[in-house]
């Protein structure tokens, strides 16, 4: 079985992005939504990056940016991949060129499949509780997994809740390509903690082995 790839978001400071690299962590996220807690400046996106080994795909988040806006952070940090939280259509997350991965609300109670079938150029759908009245990213609840149809065909990146305590358990119900968190490895918001995050990256390595 192909081991769970993990994605660590809302990094805000470089020795978290390198803790997370050097515990395992396939990808980092950046938020670029001013409207997020956990929102870093282009100055302190370059300083994260910069520190970061090879083979770790730094991502950029972003909820329904001005296109310019997405361009001009695009031209002074060295992103890898581009995340869409919001109300994007196809033809904007297309435009960046750039791989990228499609939000879906599940809170909202949506069709997975329609997501799946519209954004047929995403890397992945990244199916996270936001949605209805759970706000965008970092809330730290989780929804129900038996929502998600086994009828993906793109590869989906779990979120919402996910924690050392649940994640092996999410990986073996689900079986995602890839985990993604963010609260659930932080001592406060923003500042990712050391022995969560080790703890997550063992659980996750759990998960797979509960899944063989």
């Amino acid at each position: 079985m192909t081991r769970t790839r993990v994605k660590i978001c809302g990094i805000t400071r470089p020795e978290d992005g390198l803790a997370a690299a050097r515990l395992g962590a396939d990808a980092i996220g950046l938020v670029f939504y001013p409207g997020s807690s956990r929102a870093v400046d282009v100055p302190t996106a370059r300083r994260i990056i910069a520190v970061l080994p090879p083979f770790v795909t730094v991502v950029g988040l972003f909820v329904d940016a001005e296109p310019a806006t997405v361009r001009a952070i695009l031209q002074q940090a060295p992103l890898g991949m581009l995340q869409f939280h919001g109300q994007e259509d196809p033809d904007y997350c297309n435009s960046f060129g750039l791989p990228y991965i499609k939000a879906v609300p599940m809170g909202a109670g949506v069709a997975v499949g329609d997501y799946d079938s519209r954004f047929a150029a995403a890397a992945g759908l990244l199916l996270d509780s936001h949605g209805g009245a759970t706000p965008v990213g970092g809330s730290g609840q989780r929804f129900d997994w038996t929502m998600i149809a086994d009828t993906m065909t793109k590869p989906s990146i779990l979120a919402g809740g996910l924690n050392p305590y649940n994640v092996a358990e999410a990986i073996r119900q689900v079986r995602p390509w890839a985990v993604d968190v963010s609260s659930g490895v932080e001592s406060a918001r923003g500042i990712k903690d050391i022995v969560l995050l080790r703890a997550f990256m063992q659980a996750v390595e759990e998960g797979d082995s509960r899944a063989r």
